[in-house]
Formats: structure tokens, C-alpha cells, sequence
């Protein structure tokens, strides 16, 4: 095998390496507008054509938070709860815009570029910083902040042009390089461990209290699954909040070491899938949502951390390289006859 061989096999093998990562790229962006799409669909229901919408749900958010966040919340509740119709109509489209403009793919940069403004408005006016600073939060109830994900993910879903380095994901490849990412990983699922921990969720029925509190005004099945891991969880509150910070820790881990990457976003998507029925989904069938809570869109932010370019030795072991000799050939002698 000659040497112009095999660089072109090298480069063959980089060139397909870029191509599932813009795949794949182009896959959390659609991700991200289908989010979009959902959120506008539960802005466009008639509660939050009322003012309801501002009291019970802009006005809401204000309620523990320090000043700083909570004085601007209640002006903005006052401000729309004259107008509720008109400034949800324009709230509603805003989000079915970002969906719409993030799915043709044209101008993909602007769509996530006002996704991110967009969110991070949400994030303060909307959610309250997530109720991060009240003291009174839990990942079940939504902890840090749907949109505040949903940041994350439009930036980590950023087109890049950058090379990629091997075991390197979506993340790492983003604007905000490979440190911040990690870091921003660590500080989220450290932050579900302390949840986790703290005295009122780890009591004997504290989950289980959680669980048929949450029942009332969701649809049958919803309700009748509410019910039945209220049951469950009936005394076993504290091993259960034990065992979950205990992965949660793990996560927070494994997506930082290198060789256990993979373990960790599949065990991230696992949680989140868990967070996200321990939520209701989201309470969409209730009439009164606005987004899909954490759960969801935890699932997606664990996809951008996917390592999607192989390692050297993996490299090694899945496809046979020949050995290359610059200069004469190597002949094999033959076996007399």
C-alpha cells in the first residue's frame, strides 16, 4: 500500500468524522426547535390569553427572590396584565418564529442567536432564575430553569467550522470551547446532588408528598400514575433522594473523565427522562404550561455531550491501517516449490 493511499483514507476518514458531527449538530437543532414549537403551542392555549397568565404565572415567579429579580418580575406582571392577549400573542409567536426559522435551517446562526436572548428573558421574567435563589427549590420542581437549558444547547448547537479533536462532542466544539462546558456540566448536576440533599427532600415522605400533591387538575392516567409512585415512595423518601444524589454525583463525573463519557450521558438521559415524569412532563395537559419543565430538555443538553469523534485507540481497533514503507517495496518471498 502506498503512501497516497493511505492519506487518502485518512482524510476520507476526517471528512466523514466532520459530516456526522454536523449531523448530528443539525439533529440537536431540530431538537431545540421542536422545544420551541411546543413552547409556543402551550403559549397559544386560552389561559394565557387571561390575566391569569400574568398574576398566576409572570406574577409567581417573583415570590422569594431577592429584589434584584423580583422587582422587575412584578413590573413586567403589572405591564402585561392590562394587555394579556396582546402581549402573549407576541410572546407565542416569538417562540413559533425561533421553531419555524430553526427547522428551515436558513439563518440558523440568527434563529439561535435570538433563541438565546429570547430564553435567557424567560429565564429571569418567566421563571425566576429558575427559583435558584428562593432556597426553596428542587430539581423535580424544576430546578435551574428550562430555559435556562435551553441556552445552553443553542450555543452548543452553533455551527462551527472548527477541527474537532478526538473523543471531542458538540460542547466542546461550541464558541464556548471545551473547559467552560465541562464546568457548566459539574456546576448543574452538583446543584441536583445539594437538591437532593437538603433536609426537606430527603425526609421519609417528602417525595411521596410530592408525588399526590402534584396529582390534582392532570388528566386520569397522569393522575392515576401520580397516585401509584406516591404509594411507592411512601417511607422510602430518604433512600431514594440517597441513591439519586448519588448518581447525580456520578454524572457530574463521568462526562469530565474521558473513558466513562458515554456511561455518563447515557446515565444523564436516564435521569432526565426520570426528572421529567417525576415532573408530569411538564404539566402540558393541565392547560396552564408553558414549557416542558427540565426534564426534557435535560435529556437533549446530555446529547451535546456526546463524544462524537473516535479516540486514537479506538481508531486502532475498528479499522485495520496498513503499515506504510516509504521507499523500496517490501517483497514477500516465495515458498519453493
Amino acid at each position: 500500500m502506498n503512501l497516497q493511499l493511505s492519506e487518502t483514507r485518512f482524510a476520507n476518514r476526517a471528512t466523514t468524522s466532520v459530516a456526522n458531527r454536523e449531523v448530528f449538530r443539525r439533529r440537536v437543532q431540530l431538537a431545540l426547535a421542536a422545544m420551541w414549537l411546543l413552547d409556543a403551542v402551550l403559549q397559544f392555549q386560552p389561559y394565557m390569553f387571561s390575566k391569569a397568565f400574568a398574576t398566576n404565572i409572570i406574577g409567581s415567579a417573583a415570590a422569594g427572590n431577592p429584589g434584584i429579580v423580583a422587582g422587575p418580575v412584578t413590573f413586567a406582571a403589572g405591564v402585561i396584565v392590562h394587555h394579556p392577549a396582546l402581549y402573549n400573542s407576541l410572546f407565542a409567536s416569538t417562540q413559533l418564529l425561533i421553531a419555524i426559522s430553526l427547522i428551515r435551517r436558513r439563518g440558523a446562526k440568527l434563529a439561535l442567536g435570538v433563541s438565546i436572548g429570547w430564553a435567557l428573558g424567560v429565564w429571569w421574567m418567566g421563571e425566576g432564575l429558575g427559583g435558584i435563589l428562593t432556597g426553596g427549590t428542587t430539581v423535580y420542581m424544576g430546578a435551574p430553569g428550562a430555559a435556562l437549558l435551553y441556552v445552553f444547547i443553542a450555543v452548543y448547537a452553533w455551527p462551527s467550522s472548527s477541527d474537532a479533536a478526538p473523543g471531542s462532542s458538540l460542547a466542546s466544539t461550541s464558541p464556548l470551547r471545551r473547559i467552560i462546558p465541562l464546568l457548566a456540566w459539574v456546576a448543574l448536576w452538583a446543584s441536583f446532588v445539594y437538591y437532593a440533599l437538603q433536609p426537606a427532600m430527603r425526609s421519609a415522605q417528602a417525595l411521596s408528598a410530592m408525588m399526590t400533591g402534584m396529582a390534582g387538575g392532570e388528566p386520569g392516567w397522569i393522575r392515576s400514575m401520580d397516585m401509584w409512585l406516591g404509594r411507592t415512595l411512601a417511607g422510602n423518601g430518604t433512600q431514594v433522594s440517597v441513591a439519586l444524589a448519588v448518581l447525580f454525583a456520578v454524572t457530574a463525573v463521568a462526562v469530565v473523565v474521558p473513558r466513562a463519557a458515554k456511561v455518563g450521558v447515557v446515565i444523564a438521559v436516564a435521569l432526565g427522562a426520570a426528572v421529567w415524569v417525576s415532573q408530569d412532563f411538564g404539566a402540558v395537559f393541565t392547560g396552564s404550561a408553558t414549557d416542558p419543565n427540565t426534564g426534557l430538555p435535560l435529556m437533549v443538553l446530555a446529547a451535546c455531550y456526546w463524544p462524537l469523534t473516535r479516540r486514537p485507540q479506538e481508531a486502532a481497533t475498528s479499522a485495520s491501517v496498513p503499515i506504510v514503507t516509504l521507499g523500496a517495496e517490501c517483497k514477500v518471498p516465495s515458498r519453493a516449490a
